[in-house]
């Protein structure tokens, strides 16, 4: 089934911009000049993970090995499309809605999220692109009547003719730039900024598939905007943070939409960790378009396609199955074992969207992007020419021999989980189930992570778990049993299917005839970047309460707004497995 070809605008076309030198060669052949030397002089500060240094923040390099210069670029981006909002902002108060600018903006911002965008000519490309839409919009603005007025310089914002004065304008909007803000205000100001990039990602994925609603996009360029403007209070900043998590529920909706009308509705599949005999690639990320192309690409040419991360719960969309018998199982854990894996995998790997880590040189020659996610150094390729993918896995080895292993079970979207709620009403009605816990997010390299692991171990033998996202790979090979037929470890998708879980929850409550906070359901989520951000502002926009979260709370939350959170939804840090399961249970 082919889907609705979107444009990438990565690289920018001659008559969009007049750029000079390297800006127009693919951005994995430019010489990084600027970034050769070791010694960065650029400052930066970035906490927008949960592995931020120290718990504080990044002000070297990145954790997830993010440069200064790449760090000042990204927040140069999201500077420059605050003032591409503000002017839609009053666009749409004369009635102009752009389309290229809507996608855009959620593309861009999708660029910034964590482990997604590293090359810096492609960050490059993306802010030249910003101003000409910005201007656009403001030209169409005044032609139409309006008027515009702006706090600050984003609304003018000129930018630097080289990449290292980028570099330095970047230095000026960091996170920290203003030393004057309340740290509160800060705080809510981030929330909402993070909240946004996770939102935008999701909005970008649905978007691939036709699914858009410009009330999301309103609501973008609106917060956008408002980060602006520096009279907004707690009680307004707190409004927005809990609107974007309002219209990041709309937003996965749209995805779980895009998906489940092209692959189907997900089915109970039981997919293989082994290995078979032939030519291999490997795909990572999230994005099902994408994977489907690789199926379509190498289809017919002796090689097998396997997972790894949170593509994992792909092989439960039975047209996937049904058309790709080379669709053969799945390969690894999660994102940050990728460097061990990656290494050790004998085909061509492809990352989609988020998720990658700095390549060891020992893959590197076997490695490629495709979509918003990028490396320098790593050739980009789109989803309609893989055939650079598909002769590198032609020319390594692959697997030499047939490698069984056990198989893992997939496919407990809300529309199988709600196939058999009568039975899962009646487990809870006689005694035999006791318990729900949705034990999901995001995993991470901390050892403190193996929290997650030991809570699901210690569950009741009468409780059954949903998982989502990649935080499963901490105990997703384990054999819990089932409860009369129902498995008591259900794969409920990748991060984005946060929907169908929140859609199994509330299902269960009109079962039941009450609330979802007074079913016997507990929400364990573990976050690491944006994403889970924006899942978690959803849920408090759902007014979920007694969310356990861990493994550490986040770096830009102050002492009082995380009080406002914990007064209003009880908000409770992970402590330990037997404390939190008894004080849980009772």
């Amino acid at each position: 089934m082919k889907k609705k070809e979107i444009s990438r605008r990565h690289f920018l076309k001659k008559s969009s911009l007049a750029v000079t030198g390297s800006a127009l060669l693919p951005a994995f052949l430019r010489t990084p000049s600027v970034f050769a030397t070791s010694a960065s002089k650029t400052k930066m500060f970035c906490y927008q993970c949960e592995q931020t240094m120290g718990g504080r923040g990044c002000t070297v390099k990145g954790v997830c090995g993010k440069t200064p210069e790449v760090a000042a670029l990204q927040d140069l981006l999201v500077h420059s499309l605050k003032g591409v909002s503000i002017a839609a902002v009053a666009g749409r108060q004369v009635n102009i809605s752009d389309p290229e600018t809507n996608r855009f903006t959620c593309e861009a911002m999708f660029a910034t999220l964590t482990n997604v965008e590293f090359d810096p000519y492609r960050l490059e490309d993306l802010l030249r692109h910003s101003v000409v839409l910005r201007n656009n919009m403001i030209q169409q603005v005044h032609a139409a009547g309006g008027k515009i007025t702006a706090p600050g310089d984003a609304l003018t914002l000129k930018l630097k003719p080289t990449i290292e004065g980028l570099v330095k304008q970047g230095g000026e909007h960091g996170l920290m730039s203003d030393p004057d803000v309340d740290p509160d205000i800060r705080s809510l100001q981030h929330t909402l900024l993070f909240g946004l990039k996770g939102m935008a990602a999701y909005t970008d994925h649905a978007a691939e598939y036709g699914q858009e609603d410009d009330a999301n996009y309103e609501f973008v360029h609106r917060a956008l905007a408002a980060l602006e403007d520096k009279t907004l209070g707690m009680d307004q900043l707190l409004a927005l943070v809990l609107e974007c998590g309002e219209k990041n529920l709309r937003a996965m909706e749209l995805l779980n939409i895009g998906n489940t009308q092209a692959y189907g509705h997900p089915v109970p599949t039981k997919v293989p960790l082994g290995a078979k005999k032939g030519k291999a690639i490997l795909v990572s990320g999230h994005d099902l378009i994408d994977l489907e192309a690789v199926l379509e690409a190498s289809a017919g040419k002796g090689i097998y396609v396997y997972t790894h991360g949170e593509m994992l719960p792909t092989h439960g969309y039975p047209k996937l199955k049904e058309r790709f018998p080379h669709f053969y199982g799945h390969y690894g854990t999660a994102w940050q074992n990728q460097r061990k894996e990656f290494d050790q995998f004998p085909g061509a790997i492809l990352m989609t969207t988020n998720c990658i880590q700095k390549p060891k040189q020992t893959y590197k020659q076997n490695i490629f992007t495709t979509g918003t996610v990028g490396w320098p150094g790593v050739p980009h390729v789109n989803k309609n020419n893989l055939k650079p993918v598909i002769d590198r896995a032609l020319e390594l080895p692959g697997y030499t021999e047939d490698k069984p292993d056990m198989e893992v079970l997939v496919g407990f979207g809300h529309q199988t989980v709600l196939g058999v709620a009568d039975k899962i009403v009646a487990g809870v009605k006689d005694g035999a189930i006791g318990h729900f816990f949705l034990v999901g997010g995001c995993d991470g390299v901390k050892k403190s992570r193996n929290y997650y692991t030991e809570f699901v171990e210690k569950t009741p033998d009468n409780s059954i778990v949903l998982t989502l996202a990649c935080g499963k790979f901490k105990f997703f090979k384990h054999q819990l049993g089932d409860i009369n037929g129902i498995p008591r470890l259900l794969d409920v998708g990748q991060c984005n299917d946060a929907h169908s879980a929140v859609l199994i929850a509330v299902a269960l409550s009109k079962a039941f005839d009450t609330d979802v906070n007074s079913l016997p359901l507990s929400f364990i989520l573990s976050w690491y970047e944006q994403k889970a951000v924006a899942i978690l502002l959803s849920l408090l926009h759902l007014g979920i309460q007694d969310i356990h979260l861990g493994p550490s709370l986040p770096a830009f939350i102050t002492p009082n707004v995380l009080n406002v959170l914990v007064k209003n939804y009880n908000i409770k840090p992970i402590s330990t497995p037997e404390q939190d399961l008894k004080q849980i249970l009772g």
